[in-house]
């Protein structure tokens, strides 16, 4: 089946819900059984691990069961839970494969949400947490240890968009016992199929693309088999629970998804592009384009871009960038990503341990969101020309 009727139809039972083609939202706590019989059954279901069960609404509802079902259809793993940010997805996961004592490998381009909750909250529990260079390839085996339990990767990394050879870093964990851990939300479930690549458990922040309105938080953690029980079960024992509403947002978002990437694909690649030509443009890192140093590995393993990547300005003063950020009117100054909407945000990786930050000048991290590309060009062009107004003014 072609991925996108896949995201039609994965997790829709019209049968189930008197022909309604959206599953609706169920809003429940408390879950009413009329025997004792009938409890006992459902108890006995859910303790088999039997899919869509529930006995409190903790555990979910037929909304998110749903969404769980198409997730992890279309990511290619065994079983899906649903958490309220893509942070808590990531928390469910980590907590639930690494105990004291235990050795952690954390790609030096992760989220740095992620990033603090290990060297914050897992080291003060007795996790040694340790960087790694995103782009070792295999030559992570050097920085393996008996008690690795996780290697965790995120491709392409956050801000600075290295391409991490995830194939061959699964090879080598795997040989060694340890899990892989991604974080798939920039290649989403259609772009980028993680188990196909070895790994083991793929978190996503279901908040940007795959809700894909800027306007819920969730996140999503797929495992294997293998994983799988002690997933659900540390996300049950922390209490892990998304709103019925957000969730059906996410469900309504997946059916567009195939829609709204090819549209953020094309027209970013058109407007990264079109920054490579800039004279104030030091760089561009996007995976999509040939001069990224990463991008036959972009090309072997994934089929398709999204709408996020960077570029760097040639030095120029503060008050210079802040004229750029400020005369952008169709790029909005703001935290996330994956909406409709385009974003332009500032940032500097302070926090790499592996490997440098080379360029002097400022990043400027650029989400391309579904209006028109040339009028995002058109737009980028108002704000160079406030920077080069400000930065003569201040020669």
């Amino acid at each position: 089946m072609n991925e996108t009727t896949r995201l039609i139809a994965a997790g829709r039972h019209p049968e189930r819900f008197a022909g309604m083609v959206n599953t609706p939202v169920f809003r429940a706590s408390t879950i009413l059984f009329p025997t004792l019989a009938d409890w006992e059954k459902t108890k006995k279901r859910r303790a088999a691990d039997e899919a869509g069960v529930s006995t409190y609404g903790r555990f979910g509802t037929p909304t998110h069961h749903a969404l769980e079902e198409a997730i992890a259809e279309l990511e290619g793993g065994y079983r899906t839970l649903i958490c309220p940010s893509g942070l808590a997805a990531a928390v469910s996961a980590l907590t639930a494969l690494l105990s004291a004592g235990d050795h952690i490998l954390v790609t030096d381009s992760s989220y740095s949400p992620t990033r603090s909750f290990a060297t914050r909250v897992l080291a003060r529990y007795g996790v040694e947490v340790e960087s790694y260079d995103p782009c070792c390839g295999a030559d992570i085996a050097s920085m393996m240890r008996p008690n690795t339990k996780i290697v965790y990767v995120e491709s392409p990394g956050s801000e600075t968009f290295e391409i991490q050879d995830i194939p061959a870093i699964a090879d080598v964990a795997h040989r060694h016992g340890a899990a892989v851990v991604m974080d798939n939300t920039w290649g989403t479930p259609l772009f980028y199929k993680p188990f196909a690549h070895g790994v083991d458990v793929s978190i996503q922040a279901a908040t940007k693309y795959i809700v894909g309105h800027s306007d819920a938080m969730l996140g999503t953690v797929t495992a294997n088999e293998k994983y799988w029980p002690r997933i659900k079960q540390t996300t049950y024992d922390l209490g892990q629970t998304a709103g019925p509403d957000d969730v059906y947002l996410a469900l309504r978002g997946l059916r567009t998804l195939s829609v709204r990437l090819h549209q953020h694909w094309s027209a970013g690649v058109l407007v990264a592009k079109w920054l490579e030509s800039r004279p104030e443009v030091e760089a561009v890192m996007h995976p999509a384009l040939p001069s990224h140093p990463d991008h036959a590995l972009w090309k072997r393993d994934f089929t398709g871009a999204c709408g996020l990547f960077a570029m760097v300005l040639k030095p120029v003063s503060p008050a210079a960038v802040e004229a750029f950020i400020d005369n952008l009117a169709l790029f909005g100054l703001g935290v996330s990503w994956g909406g409709f909407e385009s974003l332009a945000l500032p940032f500097t990786p302070g926090d790499r341990t592996t490997r440098r930050w080379n360029f002097s000048g400022q990043g400027i991290r650029i989400h391309v969101g579904l209006e028109d590309p040339h009028d995002l060009i058109a737009d980028l062009e108002k704000g160079f020309a406030a920077l080069a107004r400000a930065e003569a003014r201040a020669a």
